[in-house]
């Protein structure tokens, strides 16, 4: 019996070891990956701050350093974004609706499940040569903004469906069965009852996934996206320029200057991912309150 007791102490005690060894492993790798962060947000900061100034919202790029501006890349990086929030939104959530609640568990209803989990993690290029494929010369777009929207509602999408259908499935059996018992449809029930709970997971999800396709530079490239614009986009066939691809000018340039205007560009890109972070905690806690 002591020799049980003794042998289940060493166990617990190695057990107790092995945690805090890989305590102390998880802890080094996050201090790690913070302090690099940092690092290279302060060194952001110091090379960008003093170029930030009300002539960068007002004035369009320029070849001379002292005269430029990021204009015409903000105002296409919102055209994008308005154009791609509800068409994500409506195209991914009836999706992600449809596979969960409608489409049963057939064999190819998992293998395009399989399919979309796949999509989610193909590299942002590919997306770009289909978009340049379908929208750009398929369906005569041109190297417009509505075949830049179209392209990253692509990209986008499998992340939506995910997110979505995860937070569909989180939704407890209950809440359907009771709708169910009540005499609702199965309409009614998932408009009135399961989508309303799951709401706070397909916000932050399809936020998040909009916060992804504001920093992609790849596929806006292989659609023809212009590295140099000097106008607004007057309607969605027009050419547009976003503020990635801007970034990525001024940071190829020799010029020092350039180097630091790019940095002021990196900050109010993360400012607006920042923000939109912020919207998906707030719409998160707003609908978990109301449900």
């Amino acid at each position: 019996m002591e020799s049980m007791n003794l042998g289940e102490t060493k166990g617990i005690t190695r057990r107790r070891r092995g945690d805090r060894i890989l305590h102390l492993v998880f802890l080094v790798c996050t201090s790690i990956g913070i302090v690099a962060l940092m690092a290279l947000i302060i060194s952001i900061l110091m090379d960008g701050l003093h170029r930030l100034s009300p002539e960068i919202f007002t004035n369009y790029p320029s070849r001379r350093a002292e005269r430029a501006g990021m204009k015409s890349p903000i105002v296409g990086t919102i055209y994008m974004l308005l154009l791609m929030a509800p068409l994500s939104f409506i195209l991914g959530v009836g999706a992600a609706i449809f596979l969960e609640e409608y489409a049963g568990k057939s064999r190819w209803v998992r293998l395009i499940q399989l399919n979309i989990s796949t999509l989610a993690g193909v590299p942002s290029i590919i997306y770009g040569i289909l978009g340049l494929a379908i929208f750009v010369r398929g369906m005569g777009l041109g190297r417009s903004l509505l075949s830049g929207a179209l392209t990253m509602t692509l990209l986008v999408l499998p992340i939506i469906i995910v997110s979505a259908q995860e937070a569909l499935r989180a939704v407890p059996k209950n809440r359907r069965d009771g709708s169910y018992a009540l005499g609702a449809t199965k309409w009614q029930t998932v408009s009135k009852s399961v989508l309303p709970s799951a709401m706070p997971g397909i916000m932050t999800g399809v936020i998040l996934a909009l916060s992804r396709a504001i920093g992609e530079t790849a596929p806006l490239i292989m659609i023809g996206a212009l590295t140099y614009v000097a106008f607004l986009p007057e309607n969605l066939l027009d050419s547009f320029t976003v503020m990635p691809i801007q970034i990525f000018n001024w940071v190829s340039r020799p010029s020092e200057e350039f180097h630091d205007l790019a940095a002021s560009g990196i900050i109010l890109l993360l400012i607006m991912l920042f923000i939109m972070n912020l919207t998906a905690i707030w719409l998160r806690n707003k609908y978990q309150k109301n449900t």
